[in-house]
C-alpha cells in the first residue's frame, strides 16, 4: 500500500509532498481509500463534508470503533504525517482478518478531508465540520492562495456546498475513535520506545495578521517617504519569538503574502499567518494579545482549539493493552483532538520518529517501528471491539 501511494504529490525536486485538499493528487489519494476499501468487502461512505468512511459491519445497528487519519498534507511536507495513519489502519484490519478475528462491534477507517489546513487555512476542516465546531457558512467562504472559495472547489470536485455543516448521523456511528500517528518530535527516541500513546493535545490557534502601508517605487521613493509594512511585520517576527521564550510556549509566523510583491516594489500590504502553542491557553492567549497590541496590525482569529485531555480510561488501557507504552503530550493538532472535544471517546498511538523531524521531507519512521504501530493498532482494536 505504502508504494501505491508514495509517489502522489510528491515534488521530485524537493522530495516534499503537495497534496492540498481537493486537489489533483488528493483526488487520487482519494480514491485510492475508495479502492482498498472495495478489496477488503467494505462499505464505503462519504459524509456531507467529504469524510471518507470504510465499515466492516453495519454501525447504524451500533455504534462502532473507527481508527485512520488523513491523507493531505502540509506543502513541501513528509510522507508520514496522516498517510502512516491511513495505510496502518488497512494493515491492522488485514492482520485481524488474517487471525480469524471477528469484531464484536462494527469497525471503521477513516479518511478526513483537509486535516492540515494547507489550502483554506483553517487546520482539521473535514472534522470540524462533521462536529458542528467549524460554521458551514465561514468554510463555503474560505479562498485559497488563487482566490478560489471553497464552495467553488467542492463544486469543481462533483460536490455540493450547501450539505457542508454538522453531520449527526455520521457522529453517532463513531464510539470511539483512534487514531495511529508518527511522532511529531523525539520523546520516544529518548524513552527508546518504538510506540506511545498520546495524553493530551496542546491548546493551539492561528491568527492573521494584515499589516498595511503604501505601494511605491522601490528607487525613487525617499525612505523617510516610506510606509513600509515589512518593517512592522519584521519587528513582530521577533516579539514573537521574545514573548514565547518569556511565556514558555511556541510561536511561528511560518506563512506570509506580500502585495503587490514586486522586487522594485515597497509593498503596499503584508499578510501574515500566526502560530502559537503551549501548555497553558493563558499563556498562548497572553502571547497574543501582546503581539496584536505591538505589532499595530489587522488581527483575526482564524481557528482556536482549546487543550484537549484524552479519555483517561480509554487511554490507559490503550497502553495496557499495547504492552505498557509509554504516555506523552503533544504540541500537534489532530482530528482525534477534535472529536475528543465534541464527546467522542478517543486517543491516539504514535510510533517513533528518529529525526524527530515533522512537516518536512525528512520526517521519517523506520520500517519495524511501522510494523510495531501496525501491530499496537491491532491489538488495540481487537480489546475495543470486544467491548
Amino acid at each position: 500500500m505504502w508504494g501505491a501511494i508514495e509517489h502522489l504529490g510528491r515534488d521530485d525536486r524537493t522530495r516534499g509532498y503537495l497534496r492540498d485538499a481537493w486537489s489533483p493528487a488528493d483526488l487520487e489519494l482519494r480514491q485510492w481509500f475508495r479502492q482498498e476499501a472495495a478489496r477488503r468487502g467494505l462499505d464505503l461512505r462519504e459524509d456531507r463534508n467529504g469524510n471518507l468512511w470504510a465499515w466492516w459491519g453495519d454501525p447504524s445497528e451500533r455504534p462502532g470503533v473507527v481508527t485512520g487519519s488523513h491523507l493531505d498534507s502540509v506543502r513541501q511536507g513528509g510522507a508520514f504525517d496522516g498517510p502512516l495513519g491511513v495505510v496502518s489502519a488497512f494493515a491492522a484490519l488485514d492482520m485481524l482478518r488474517a487471525g480469524g478475528f471477528e469484531p464484536g462491534r462494527p469497525l471503521g477507517i477513516a479518511c478526513f478531508t483537509d486535516e492540515e489546513g494547507a489550502r483554506f487555512g483553517v487546520p482539521c476542516m473535514g472534522s470540524r465540520l462533521l462536529t458542528g465546531v467549524l460554521d458551514p457558512d465561514r468554510a463555503r467562504g474560505l479562498t485559497d492562495d488563487e482566490g478560489d472559495s471553497l464552495a467553488e472547489v467542492l463544486r469543481r470536485a462533483g460536490r455540493d456546498p450547501d450539505e457542508l455543516g454538522r453531520d449527526t448521523e455520521t457522529l453517532g456511528h463513531v464510539g470511539v475513535f483512534l487514531e495511529l500517528h508518527v511522532e511529531q518530535g523525539q520523546d520516544l527516541v529518548h524513552r527508546d520506545a518504538p510506540v506511545g500513546v498520546a495524553s493530551a493535545i496542546w491548546p493551539h490557534g492561528r491568527w492573521r495578521f494584515d499589516f498595511r502601508g503604501q505601494a511605491n517605487h522601490a528607487g525613487t521613493t525617499r525612505l523617510e517617504d516610506r510606509d513600509d509594512p515589512m518593517l512592522p511585520f519584521a519587528r513582530t517576527v521577533l516579539r514573537a519569538r521574545e514573548a514565547a521564550e518569556r511565556g514558555g510556549v511556541v510561536a511561528t509566523f511560518g506563512k506570509f503574502r506580500v502585495s503587490p510583491n514586486n522586487a522594485n516594489a515597497v509593498p503596499g500590504l503584508v499578510s501574515a499567518w500566526l502560530d502559537a502553542r503551549g501548555g497553558e491557553e493563558t499563556a498562548v492567549r497572553a502571547l497574543v494579545a501582546e503581539l496584536v497590541e505591538f505589532s499595530g496590525a489587522e488581527v483575526s482569529a482564524e481557528s482556536w482549539t482549546p487543550v484537549v485531555d484524552f479519555d483517561v480510561v480509554l487511554r490507559e488501557r490503550i497502553a495496557a493493552t499495547v504492552g505498557g507504552a509509554p504516555v506523552l503530550a503533544t504540541g500537534a493538532g489532530h482530528d482525534a483532538g477534535i472529536l475528543a472535544s465534541a464527546g467522542v471517546p478517543s486517543a491516539m498511538v504514535f510510533v517513533r520518529n528518529p529525526t524527530g523531524i515533522s512537516h518536512s521531507p525528512e520526517e521519517y519512521a523506520e520500517t519495524a517501528d511501522c510494523h510495531a504501530g501496525v501491530t499496537a493498532l491491532a491489538t488495540a482494536l481487537e480489546d475495543l471491539c470486544r467491548s
